[in-house]
């Protein structure tokens, strides 16, 4: 009699059985039309090297999308809803892709422009699982893509009524698969009590009876609550590395399989009870650091208290408004220079729109009445009104924000390359352990590589930096100081020397003497010099436009600003230029007695303005507390009229630089580097962009005006600028706090392992530890860093 065997066929892409079907191509198998269509396409595309990166990594195409599945993308509506940003050419959409899982889903998304020549770009943010596209809307459209990404099995989740909100950061498996974990664990505890209390020998059978149900109560636990762990480790393995679940991993696996000889050869009643517990207790451990992550996510905080307003028109008068705050419907007033915070319909002026932040191209686009204008825009032309059509994508704004272009290298910290090799050491611990207990007792052998394995981790080592940061970040945006991320705060607390823009910064536009010397001029022309001024965000402009109110109705056409020199324009059919005299005249001025704004009407010259400053409350206070610990210098574009009193204020050995341009800032910057020193720059962003970006910390000053500038590391408000030495004080308190985490980590691996070592620790206690030292390192670190903030002023007792 003859045995036929059937063999198991495994589909190429996606790694499932054949089971109904087997479709070849060349030497391949597939399971379905569906996955032979997505080799198709990648072999065509010279992109099946995806398949080197993990073994048939790809999703089952069983379910063909139905041909009529997107259509409701056609509407033109729904994508208004769901671009970002749209030109003559490009629109800009982000997709949530749940499937997003590995590295190969990161490779493949990304390399989507090869499967379509119609997408620009396609970029992944693992973390969140979404894809930012760029694509061609004249040649595709956004239903292709989104059909695109459904057919190689990363089908876009749409949720027209959920736009505006997060997505969840706790993933719903997380917490189905703690559910099992606990249902298990309590009932396997509960079987256990006649082992715990030891039964009578008539009441055998029912011993027995309870560790069978036990065996099969672990399943669950081994097979579906454990899934994080294993795939983990064996993504780790993969990539030949061991992370920090591998020996997590393997303690589960290794517990099972000893209670199950236990268990089948009657010689035991085995570790479920350990073995549920340790899932158990490391899910809870999990989710309550990843609750932590979403409550200290720098995004959301930075959003909710975004510094920047614009003005909103109401009843033909003009109020400042937090971006929060601005509703659909609303009208608000754009100036020159400043940043679009919302998509809106153009209702007054000319645009020209500076999209480089969004699309890399700098030059300005052409936008007439009644066209849409997206966030991320800078108006470069005069004043503009728009009419708010969505609610303000502060998101959108973040991802600007964090678009970092200053190609800093990241710093790898001594907490980063100890964790390294930590498990390395973890391993050869347990086998030392095992290896020593062998000879001397078998049996607690197993115990003491288990408990190893649970109880020494460098999860506490890696937690101490990252909680820490988080905590400081929060409680600086509350203080109103708002940083683009941790690294900032380690590149403020190496700072040695701290240059400062005058204009703007250490001065306030809210209360200046105002002097006019020349012929006197009329209310037309009053009026025309304010109305050309109010086009700029130049504090000397705006000083000009609140001291001549406008009382009629003028118009601004052909505005042209030149950064750090003037500005020009038409306004009532006369020719009107504001700025320094080189500007204006063409001649360097030579008078002394204060800032100066030439006048030119015309083509002649009645005159200029005299400011005098008018500095911050506290602000000298502050820098001669800054000079006991940081080097001082301070950059001005006006003339030299304030030397002697900066000088007798400050002191000699605070350098003092006049007259220097933009691109004058940016050199001395790039000199103090050149000499070995870290320098943090602090503007008003208007003219300093350069040097803040040069700086290796920019902090951008902002009052009330919607001058967001993404070449800085930060935005502090202006009126917390004398409490910047705290701000100081407090970024260099927070490496002093990792350090402490990272000591009483250390103490706790050393404490644990010698009790793991000694035999003397169960793999129960062991699973109640290992999160328990996740808890403690984070109240540590809200801990001290609220108290370091509480005794600097930055934290009210009744906050904590």
């Amino acid at each position: 009699m003859s045995t036929s065997v059937k063999s198991t066929i495994q589909c190429y892409h996606c790694g499932e059985e054949c089971v109904t079907e087997t479709i070849q191509l060349a030497d391949k198998t597939f399971c379905c039309q569906g996955c032979k269509t997505v080799y198709q396409v990648l072999n065509q595309s010279d992109l099946c090297n995806y398949y080197e990166l993990n073994k048939n990594p790809g999703t089952t195409q069983r379910i063909t999308v139905r041909k009529d599945k997107f259509s409701f993308l056609d509407d033109e509506k729904i994508q208004q809803q769901l671009v970002s940003f749209r030109n003559s050419e490009q629109t800009h959409v982000t997709f949530y892709l749940p499937q997003i899982h590995c590295s190969s889903c990161l490779w493949l998304l990304e390399n989507l422009h090869r499967l379509n020549s119609d997408v620009v770009s396609s970029r992944v943010n693992f973390t969140r699982k979404e894809v930012a596209i760029i694509f061609n809307h004249n040649r595709s459209s956004l239903r292709t893509v989104a059909e695109l990404l459904t057919s190689i099995g990363y089908e876009p989740y749409i949720s027209l009524q959920n736009l505006q909100q997060a997505k969840p950061r706790i993933q719903r498996s997380l917490i189905y698969q703690l559910g099992v974990a606990g249902f298990c664990f309590a009932n396997i505890m509960l079987m256990s009590f006649p082992e715990y209390l030891g039964l009578e020998e008539a009441e055998k059978s029912m011993q027995y009876l309870f560790r069978y149900f036990n065996l099969i109560l672990s399943l669950p636990v081994l097979l579906y609550s454990s899934l994080p762990f294993y795939q983990s480790a064996w993504g780790s393995l993969k990539h030949k590395y061991l992370n920090i679940d591998a020996p997590i991993a393997l303690a589960i696996i290794m517990t099972f399989g000893r209670s199950l000889y236990e268990v089948l050869s009657n010689t035991g009643s085995g570790y479920f009870d350990s073995m549920s517990g340790i899932v158990f207790f490391m899910l809870v451990g999990r989710v309550l650091q990843e609750k932590t992550y979403q409550q200290l996510s720098f995004e959301r905080d930075y959003t909710s208290y975004f510094p920047i307003a614009v003005t909103v028109i109401k009843d033909k008068k003009e109020i400042p408004t937090a971006l929060p705050d601005i509703k659909v419907g609303d009208t608000i007033l754009i100036h020159n220079e400043e940043l679009i915070p919302v998509d809106g319909l153009l209702t007054k002026g000319k645009a020209l729109i500076d999209y480089s932040f969004v699309t890399g191209e700098s030059l300005p686009v052409l936008k007439e009445m009644g066209e849409l204008l997206y966030a991320g825009g800078k108006q470069t032309g005069s004043n503009i009104e728009l009419l708010v059509m969505k609610e303000v994508a502060q998101s959108y704004l973040t991802r600007l924000w964090n678009n970092d272009d200053k190609q800093k290298a990241a710093k790898v910290s001594f907490v980063d390359s100890l964790s390294r090799y930590f498990t390395w050491i973890v391993f050869a611990l347990a086998a030392a352990g095992a290896l020593y207990w062998s000879f001397y007792d078998g049996g607690k052998a197993w115990n003491v590589v288990t408990t190893i394995l649970i109880v020494a981790c460098p999860c506490a080592l890696l937690l101490s930096n990252s909680f820490t940061n988080g905590n400081v970040l929060r409680i600086l945006g509350n203080n109103k100081l708002y940083l683009r991320n941790a690294q900032t705060i380690e590149e403020i607390a190496e700072v040695n020397h701290i240059v400062f823009d005058k204009t703007g910064t250490l001065t306030t536009t809210e209360a200046q003497d105002i002097f006019f010397s020349g012929e006197p001029f009329t209310d037309e022309i009053a009026g025309c010099i304010a109305a050309l001024a109010a086009q700029s965000t130049h504090p000397l402009s705006k000083l000009l436009a609140k001291e001549f109110k406008q009382d009629g109705a003028f118009t601004v056409k052909q505005f042209r600003e030149s950064t750090g020199k003037g500005i020009s324009g038409i306004v009532n059919q006369r020719i009107i230029s504001l700025g320094s005299a080189e500007f204006i005249t063409g001649y360097a001025s030579q008078k002394f007695e204060g800032s100066t704004v030439y006048v030119s009407v015309d083509g002649s010259l009645p005159g200029y303005f005299s400011i005098r400053n008018h500095y911050r409350t506290h602000i000298f206070e502050q820098i001669k507390q800054l000079r006991k610990q940081y080097r001082i210098s301070i950059l001005s574009g006006d003339n030299e009229s304030e030397r002697l009193n900066l000088q007798r204020e400050l002191g000699m050995d605070v350098k003092l630089f006049f007259n220097q341009q933009p691109h004058d800032k940016l050199c001395y910057i790039q000199q103090l580097q050149q000499g070995g020193q870290k320098v943090m720059m602090i503007g008003d962003g208007l003219n300093d962009a350069g040097a803040l970006k040069q700086a290796d910390a920019g902090i951008a000053v902002t009052e009330s005006t919607n001058n967001f500038t993404p070449a800085s590391d930060g935005i502090l408000e202006a009126n917390q600028l004398n409490r910047l030495s705290a701000y100081l004080q407090f970024t260099k308190a927070n490496k002093r706090v990792v350090l402490a985490s990272f000591v009483l980590s250390i103490l706790y691996n050393i404490i644990g392992l010698s009790f793991a070592l000694k035999g003397v620790l169960s793999p129960m206690i062991a699973a109640i530890l290992m999160p328990s030292s996740s808890l403690s390192i984070i109240l540590l670190t809200f801990g001290a860093s609220s108290l370091y903030a509480r005794l600097l002023g930055l934290r009210k007792k009744q906050q904590l």
